[in-house]
């Protein structure tokens, strides 16, 4: 996540969307008071700037408009430009799956990635209920419980719906590919009928919202 009150934004970071290389981008271009959190090099040295303040929740790299609450104003999520990236939700899925099989700490997510294969994965009861529970439009909700109108681009026509991005910090940036995941490039490989079905129901606000197909 970034908030840039030089530039008048907020970057909310959606987990498994391509968000670490659009805010290593970001980054490289960071203003002397934007509040960097996360785990990109200068978010690093700028962690102690949010150190004792009190927000209404937790402050990380994937935190939502809501949790901002006290370390920014609602006057100004309420005028900056908010945006973030979203991804085909079967395809994110799958990024997500084989990621987790990469880490180490301590959660359920991870232990049910290493030992299960991914139709087990998805058909987790808990799984399917953070699925469900954490739609994008989560991450974009304020404190005030109402939606922000932000700019949603799908990582998928990035190029094209970024223009007003580009044209709101007057530059374009080039993204690296940061945080690949190491699979099969084709997501449906993964799916069989059923599970691809599965996914559709618990998605379907953000399949349609966005225009997503198997």
């Amino acid at each position: 996540m970034i908030i840039s009150p030089g530039r008048n934004y907020i970057f909310v970071h959606i987990p498994k969307t391509g968000g670490t290389s659009l805010a290593l981008a970001l980054e490289g271009r960071a203003m002397r008071d934007d509040i960097l959190i996360g785990d990109t090099p200068k978010a690093k040295k700028r962690r102690r700037r949010i150190k004792d303040v009190q927000s209404a929740g937790r402050l990380w790299k994937h935190s939502t408009l809501a949790d901002l609450d006290g370390l920014v104003t609602p006057g100004f999520v309420a005028q900056g430009l908010c945006f973030t990236l979203v991804r085909n939700p079967w395809d994110r899925m799958v990024s997500y799956y084989h990621w987790l099989r990469t880490q180490t700490f301590d959660h359920p997510a991870v232990s049910r990635a290493k030992t299960a294969d991914f139709t087990g994965f998805l058909n987790a009861a808990d799984m399917q209920a953070a699925i469900r529970t954490w739609d994008y439009a989560r991450y974009m909700r304020r404190a005030d419980g109402q939606d922000q109108a932000g700019l949603f681009i799908r990582l998928e026509h990035f190029e094209d719906e970024a223009e007003p991005l580009w044209d709101h910090l007057g530059f374009r940036l080039d993204l690296p590919h940061e945080n690949r995941s190491d699979r099969g490039q084709d997501y449906r490989v993964y799916y069989n009928e059923t599970d691809a079905e599965l996914l559709s129901r618990l998605c379907a606000p953000d399949i349609e919202r966005f225009g997503y197909q198997f």
